[in-house]
């Protein structure tokens, strides 16, 4: 007799182990949701609450994990983990709606957010360009019109001819998605005034997307940046500030754009100076679903909403690296997740590497996401890195090598 461990990530890689054994199809929707368990971290839950959700997750075959404090009567909230099954979740579910201290809303938002962390494609409708982030990954050049980029790259004095030439060249590199930016976000950096942002932007913009066939977006924080740049060709608005300003999202949503928001603590100025977590990824979740709903508020549809938790804009080394192990935990707010590591300083610092050095680090980086629930991969190197996530899709059956 043979003996096999087999891995199974997610609910897909469940159903294609059980296909592969030639298992009734009634079986496998049957058996698929027994399979795997999940750890729900609930934060902030009164101990109370918590008490009465271990006794009923356990008459359902899953469990919570309680501190010892939440045991013995200390303290009135309390955080914890349940552990289920989706099977054991739907049990659950029943039984919480008729308990108090809030299990009753969590009835609720359980299987909402099982739901959105299981989702694995998602549809970008840009007008005249349709992506599926998911379906495959999608990359997304940059192009600099700076002249401090940490880079190296800027093209800043160059013309809008050669910032044309470089989104043709990316283009042919196999570049999904162009994003242009006129202000340097670097550690550190003094922001740049409005009048210089557009002067960079908007004529070279112009050239660009008359010149090629796959959608713009705009690294700004500005709405007024935002603004000229939709009405000159733009079709996303990539805002590292996560639409801080209010006057950012009524701007997409009078243009029917689509919106990255990112993760920043801070601000470039002072972002790097000892930035401090009680706990990075409740905090990156936390502070995207307030700008996913900034955004609604506003009028932008919820299916254009792209996440970034946003790597080297207030980390440390050390948060950089938990951010790529644990990305798969922002799959739970439901929107597609772009991942920025290219040629960043922490690549550098963990392979002392120079800039121009930090393209095998980058390909790792990228792979490390894209296994984690990356889809959008914003990056200098796009042939390369195309390349990589094409073999990594392969291996993780995500898309034919046929």
């Amino acid at each position: 007799m043979a003996i096999r461990v087999l891995q199974a990530r997610d609910g897909e890689e469940i159903k294609e182990a059980l296909r592969r054994l030639e298992v009734d199809p009634y079986g496998i929707k049957i058996m698929a949701p027994k399979a795997g368990v999940f750890l729900f971290y609930l934060a902030g839950v009164s101990r109370f609450a918590a008490n009465i959700l271990k006794q009923e997750a356990l008459s359902c075959g899953g469990d919570a994990a309680l501190p010892r404090k939440a045991l013995t009567g200390k303290g009135k909230k309390t955080d914890c983990i349940l552990i289920a099954s989706p099977a054991q979740l739907g049990r659950l579910k029943e039984k919480l709606l008729l308990q108090p201290f809030g299990l009753n809303n969590l009835s609720r938002e359980l299987p909402a957010v099982l739901d959105n962390y299981l989702k694995e494609e998602f549809k970008l409708d840009l007008g005249r360009f349709k992506l599926e982030p998911g379906k495959k990954p999608l990359v997304m050049g940059i192009i600099n019109i700076t002249p401090d980029s940490f880079s190296s790259d800027g093209l800043y004095g160059k013309g809008a001819g050669a910032a044309a030439g470089r989104a043709l060249e990316l283009c042919g590199d196999g570049a999904d998605i162009l994003d242009l930016g006129g202000e340097s976000t670097r550690p550190g950096v003094k922001p740049v005034s409005l009048k210089e942002e557009l002067k960079r932007v908007i004529p070279a913009l112009k050239k660009i997307a008359r010149t090629v066939k796959v959608p713009v977006s705009v690294d700004t924080y500005k709405p007024e940046v935002a603004r000229q740049a939709l009405d000159n060709g733009a079709l996303i608005i990539n805002d590292i500030s996560g639409l801080r300003d209010p006057a950012m999202a009524k701007v997409c949503a009078r243009y029917k754009a689509a919106v990255v928001v990112m993760h920043m603590q801070g601000r470039p100025l002072s972002m790097q100076k000892n930035p401090v977590y009680t706990s990075l990824m409740t905090d990156i979740i936390g502070r995207l679903a307030g700008s996913m709903e900034t955004a609604a508020a506003a009028g932008i549809d919820r299916e254009k909403i792209i996440i970034d938790p946003g790597i080297g804009f207030g980390k440390t080394v050390r948060h950089n690296l938990e951010i790529l192990k644990n990305l798969k935990e922002l799959k739970v707010l439901g929107s597609p997740i772009l991942i920025g590591t290219s040629r960043k300083k922490f690549i550098g610092e963990i392979l002392n590497a120079e800039t121009g050095e930090r393209l095998p680090g980058t390909i790792a980086s990228c792979v490390l996401a894209y296994a984690n629930g990356a889809n959008i991969f914003r990056v200098h190197d796009v042939k390369q890195i195309k390349q990589a996530l094409k073999l990594s899709s392969a291996a993780l059956n995500r898309i034919s090598y046929d």
